[in-house]
C-alpha cells in the first residue's frame, strides 16, 4: 500500500460540545464502587483519562461526520458535486442500513456518480478508509474523495453506568466494561485528492498492515455495551505493533529518530506509554488527547493530526507517522508528508 500520486487537499474535525469528567462518572459509580471495596480510580489514576466529549442526546453519527465533512471541503477548496467516492468510517452509525456514509452524502448534495458505503474495522477503519480512496485515486479512477467518521458515545454511557449501577453487577463484570467509560464523541474527514490537483499538499505514501486475527475475543462492543480484556489487549496490541513496526521501517524507510511526529491511536496512558517505550520514539513528538477527549475509536488518529495541523506544530517536509490499532486486532503504520 505504498501511493506517488495521492494527497490530502483537506482535513477537519469537530470536538463534541459537553465535558464529561471521570470525577463525575466514578461519582455516579460510587454505590458500586463501595459496595464491591473498589477503591483504585482506575480511569483518572491508570487510564489517564480525566474527561472526554458528549453530544447532545439527539445527534447521530451521520450528524457528526456531515458537520466534520463540511468543514474539510471548505479546507480544501472544492464542492461535494467533485467527490468521486465518500467512505463513512465510524464505529457509530445510524442504523444498519441504509450505510451512514449514504446519509452523509444525502447531507452534502453530492453528485450521483459518487460511489459511498461505509467501512468498519473497529478503531482502525479511518486509515482503512484512506488507503481505498488513495487506490483508486492511485489508479485515477477518481479525482476527489471524502473519508468521514462521526463517533457518538452517548448511549453507551447511559447504558454501562446503568448496568454497572444494577445491585447484582460483580467486580468482574465491573471490570469487563470500563474500558466503555473512556470512550469519546467526535467527528474528522478527510479529502483526499490526485497530486497533480493540489501539488503543494500534504502526500499521503501510504503503509504497511498486519494482523492477529486469533485475538478478536479480547474486545467486542455494541452500540449500547463493550467488554473488554484491557491486560490482554495490550500485550497482544503490542506484539502485534511491533510486527507491523518491523515492516513500515523496511517499506517506508523509517528511522524513528528521523520521524517527526507519531501520530498514535489515543486510547489511554499505559497505551501510549508502552507505544513510546517499545520504538523508543521521544515524548515530544507524541501528541495525546487521550487525557482530556478519551478514545474517539477510529476518528483517534486523524484527529490528532487535525489538532496538530491547526495548532500550527506541522511543517513542509515533515515526515509523520501514523499508528493505527484495532480490536480484531489488526494493525497499519503509514506515512505522511506534510
Amino acid at each position: 500500500m505504498l501511493f506517488n500520486n495521492v494527497s490530502i487537499a483537506g482535513l477537519a474535525h469537530i470536538d463534541a460540545p459537553h465535558t464529561l469528567t471521570s470525577d463525575e462518572i466514578n461519582n455516579r459509580l460510587r454505590p458500586t464502587l463501595q459496595r464491591l471495596g473498589i477503591k483504585t480510580d482506575v480511569l483518572n489514576d491508570i487510564a489517564g483519562v480525566h474527561a472526554r466529549r458528549l453530544w447532545d442526546a439527539d445527534v447521530q453519527a451521520s450528524d457528526a461526520a456531515t458537520l466534520a465533512a463540511r468543514k474539510a471541503l471548505e479546507d480544501a477548496g472544492i464542492g461535494a458535486d467533485k467527490l468521486g467516492l465518500l467512505v463513512n468510517t465510524s464505529v457509530s452509525r445510524d442504523y444498519l442500513e441504509p450505510s451512514t456514509a449514504s446519509i452523509v452524502c444525502g447531507n452534502l448534495g453530492v453528485s450521483d456518480n459518487c460511489q459511498t458505503f461505509d467501512v468498519a474495522n473497529a478503531c482502525l477503519a479511518f486509515i482503512n478508509g484512506m488507503d481505498i480512496a488513495a487506490r483508486m485515486i492511485e489508479r485515477n479512477e477518481i479525482d476527489y474523495a471524502l473519508v468521514v467518521d462521526g463517533e457518538t458515545a452517548n448511549l453507551v454511557y447511559e447504558k454501562t453506568i446503568e448496568r454497572m449501577n444494577a445491585p447484582g453487577i460483580t467486580e468482574e463484570q465491573f471490570r469487563d466494561e470500563l474500558a466503555a467509560l473512556t470512550l469519546g464523541c467526535g467527528a474528522v474527514a478527510m479529502v483526499m485528492a490526485r497530486r497533480e490537483l493540489v501539488p503543494e499538499a500534504p502526500r499521503y505514501k501510504g503503509g504497511v498492515t498486519r494482523s492477529a486475527t486469533e485475538w478478536n475475543k479480547l474486545c467486542r462492543g455494541n452500540l449500547d455495551r463493550m467488554v473488554t480484556d484491557t491486560r490482554m489487549l495490550l500485550i497482544e496490541g503490542m506484539k502485534l505493533a511491533q510486527k507491523t513496526f518491523v515492516a513500515a521501517k523496511v517499506a517506508l524507510g523509517w528511522a524513528v529518530d528521523e520521524l517527526d511526529q507519531f501520530v498514535i491511536h489515543q486510547v489511554s496512558r499505559p497505551h501510549t506509554q508502552a507505544f513510546i517505550k517499545a520504538f523508543g520514539i521521544d515524548p515530544k513528538k507524541v501528541m495525546t488527547i487521550f487525557n482530556e477527549h478519551g478514545n474517539i475509536g477510529p476518528a483517534s488518529v486523524p484527529i490528532v493530526l487535525s489538532k496538530l495541523k491547526e495548532l500550527g506544530r506541522l511543517k513542509k517536509g515533515d515526515r509523520i507517522a501514523l499508528l493505527g490499532i484495532g480490536s480484531g486486532l489488526n494493525c497499519t503504520m503509514a506515512e505522511v508528508e506534510w
